[in-house]
């Protein structure tokens, strides 16, 4: 019994001192742990890279020709007779469309024909008209000589003498005559010969033919129908079968626009694209509509026709830069910025930005290679926070 006693006293003894010793090895314990650090935000950001990057204008509008050249009839007056081509041809320079008919002018033509041999036949009289006054009057002139000679010697009266010398006078003046005679004959023969030239050109441009190649998109020339160049005309060619989009621009988009970019068209109904290219940037601007206009001409047309509906999108610039996602730039009264990240620390830094391409903002200046920004700009910092950056992969890549 004595040790169970002894046991049991000894437990008595050390029972209260047990919880003040557990308290005391806690508080070693804590006082020897470090200090946690606190727990920072996590937040995504992207790095500034360099990528390819397409300035885009988006414009609409509809297909016309580059140029339509109108044929009308040369000769006036004349029936048609036969028409050889039609809406929808591809002619080449020079081919005959139409016909007119020759009746009258075949027989305009044999007048004329005769009027020029008359006027041959009255040059040949004329000619020997004045080879006779020539003779007359070179006859004359030596009766002259000799009368002269006569009268030097006493010989010859006076009535003789007046006589010679009123014959020459006469002889010279046939002489003038017949000269102005050959003259007049000449140009009735000038004048004839231009009358039948006149008239086989007009029987040439019977033949309506086509002043450039290219596609014909109208008709209006009915067989019977007298030929004047007053109405419409006869046909409307485009030339070359060159098309072109007159696409509708923006004005804040057209001042991005030269002569030269390329462009890729879309059309309703057409699969694929095509490619095209500015050709001309119209100086005016509709006060109403403020739009301007810009002239896309089609490399191929294709299966495009005057009057569809074409989208297209234009080449303005395309260049390697500097990019962020759209949605790291912010905007405010002091310009445009983006969220820096350095060491942890935010911070706000000024761009300037150029080409947006998609989700894509090129940085022209502010920022470097390497450099990483805050994805969703300042939505849930500012500057002089610290956080926990998690690089996200840029959108497109």
């Amino acid at each position: 019994m004595r040790p169970t006693l002894i046991l049991a006293a000894a437990l008595t003894l050390i029972g209260p001192a047990l919880p003040a010793l557990a308290e005391g090895t806690a508080a070693a314990q804590a006082a020897s742990a470090p200090t946690a650090a606190p727990a920072l935000p996590a937040i995504t950001v992207a790095e500034v890279a360099t990528r390819r990057l397409t300035d885009r204008v988006i414009a609409s509008g509809l297909i016309a020709a580059v140029e339509e050249v109108q044929v009308a009839p040369l000769v006036e007056g004349q029936p048609l007779d036969r028409l050889l081509a039609d809406v929808g041809d591809t002619v080449a320079e020079g081919q005959v469309l139409a016909v007119l008919s020759r009746t009258t002018l075949d027989l305009q033509r044999a007048e004329a024909a005769a009027s020029l041999a008359a006027a041959r036949s009255a040059i040949a009289q004329a000619e020997a008209q004045l080879v006779e006054a020539e003779a007359a009057a070179a006859e004359a002139a030596r009766a002259v000589e000799r009368t002269a000679k006569l009268r030097q010697s006493g010989t010859a009266p006076q009535a003789t003498w007046d006589t010679v010398q009123a014959n020459a006078t006469a002889a010279n003046a046939r002489v003038t005559v017949a000269r102005q005679g050959l003259e007049s004959a000449r140009a009735q023969l000038a004048l004839a010969e231009a009358r039948l030239e006149n008239v086989d050109l007009m029987l040439s441009r019977t033949e309506v033919k086509a002043p450039v190649a290219g596609k014909i998109v109208a008709r209006n020339a009915k067989i019977g129908a007298i030929a004047t160049a007053a109405g419409q005309p006869m046909f409307v060619i485009v030339r070359d079968s060159a098309l072109e989009l007159r696409a509708d621009v923006s004005e804040t988009d057209l001042l991005r626009l030269v002569p030269g970019q390329k462009a890729h068209l879309r059309a309703v109904g057409m699969a694929g694209t095509l490619e095209g290219t500015v050709r001309l940037v119209e100086p005016a601007i509709d006060p109403v509509t403020r739009l301007g206009r810009a002239r896309i001409a089609v490399d191929q047309a294709g299966e495009l026709r005057t009057g569809m509906f074409v989208e297209a999108e234009i080449i303005a610039a395309e260049r390697d830069g500097l990019a962020v996602p759209v949605t790291a730039i912010g905007a405010s009264p002091e310009g445009t910025s983006v969220m820096r990240v350095r060491d942890g620390v935010v911070e706000r830094v000024a761009v300037t930005t150029g080409i947006r391409d998609g989700g894509m903002v090129e940085i022209v200046s502010g920022l470097q290679a390497g450099d990483q920004v805050v994805l969703k700009a300042g939505a849930f910092v500012r500057a002089g926070d610290r956080i926990n950056p998690v690089l996200s992969p840029v959108p497109g890549n």
